[in-house]
C-alpha cells in the first residue's frame, strides 16, 4: 500500500514539474513586454531549472537515471538564478521609488 501511494505521488510530482516549467516559459516571454518585469527573466530560468531538478528526482526514484553530480550543479545554477533575480528585483524597485 505504501509503495502505491509513493509511487503516485512521485507522478503526481513530476507532473506538477512539467506545469511549472510550462509557467516559467510563460513568465519568460512575459518579461520582455515591460521593463518592470526584468527580474521575470532570471526567475523564469530558475523556475524551469526547478523543475529539470524535479524530473531528475522522479527518474532516480524510479531508477530510470541517476547522476548526483547534475543534481548538484543544477540546484547550485538554480540558486544562482533566483539569488541574481531578488538582487535584480530589489535594484529595479529601489530606482523606481
Amino acid at each position: 500500500m505504501a509503495l502505491s501511494i509513493e509511487g503516485i505521488l512521485k507522478l503526481a510530482n513530476l507532473f506538477l514539474a512539467l506545469i511549472a516549467a510550462a509557467i516559467g516559459i510563460g513568465l519568460f516571454k512575459s518579461s520582455f513586454k515591460d521593463q518592470i518585469l526584468r527580474a521575470w527573466k532570471p526567475l523564469a530560468v530558475a523556475l524551469i531549472l526547478f523543475s529539470v531538478q524535479q524530473i531528475l528526482g522522479a527518474l532516480r526514484a524510479f531508477g530510470i537515471y541517476e547522476s548526483p553530480f547534475l543534481t548538484h550543479i543544477n540546484v547550485s545554477v538554480l540558486l544562482g538564478f533566483l539569488i541574481y533575480a531578488l538582487v535584480l528585483q530589489i535594484n529595479i524597485t529601489r530606482s523606481n521609488k
